[in-house]
């Protein structure tokens, strides 16, 4: 009888090993040299039961919060576009966000892009924080 509870425990346990495999951190990439060239920082998130409208507006809300200025949002588009200058260089750093119908569900993706010479840390923790807002 232990034992059978012992594998329906494990079996349970495995099964739900994909949901928590796939993580902000987990698509996160970038490409680029710092400092000599443009970084560009992207992730991705699927969400199966936020519909689009909601996952716009909330992401919406969390780029709002991390402090990005010029803010250009195109809902029907799905679509947002901001500016961030955190470098005190005047140039700014570029984000754009764009939400999308994935099944039932929406699928984000974010881009961060960094111009040559300048540094953007923690870039992965924040953008992972916009991007992963939709499903809180």
């Amino acid at each position: 009888m232990l034992t059978r509870i012992a594998c329906a425990f494990a079996l349970g346990l495995l099964s739900t090993t994909p949901a928590f495999a796939d993580t902000c951190s987990n698509h996160f990439e970038s490409s680029g040299v710092p400092l000599v060239t443009g970084i560009t920082y992207k992730t991705w998130m699927v969400f199966p039961s936020v519909n689009p409208n909601a996952a716009f507006d909330k992401v919406s809300r969390a780029v709002l919060a991390e402090g990005f200025v010029d803010v250009n949002v195109e809902k029907k588009l799905g679509t947002l576009t901001a500016q961030q200058e955190t470098s005190g260089s005047g140039r700014p750093q570029t984000l754009r966000v764009v939400v999308r119908k994935n099944g039932k569900g929406s699928r984000v993706d974010a881009v961060f892009i960094v111009q040559a010479g300048q540094v953007a840390p923690g870039v992965s923790k924040n953008l992972c924080r916009i991007v992963t807002a939709v499903g809180e």
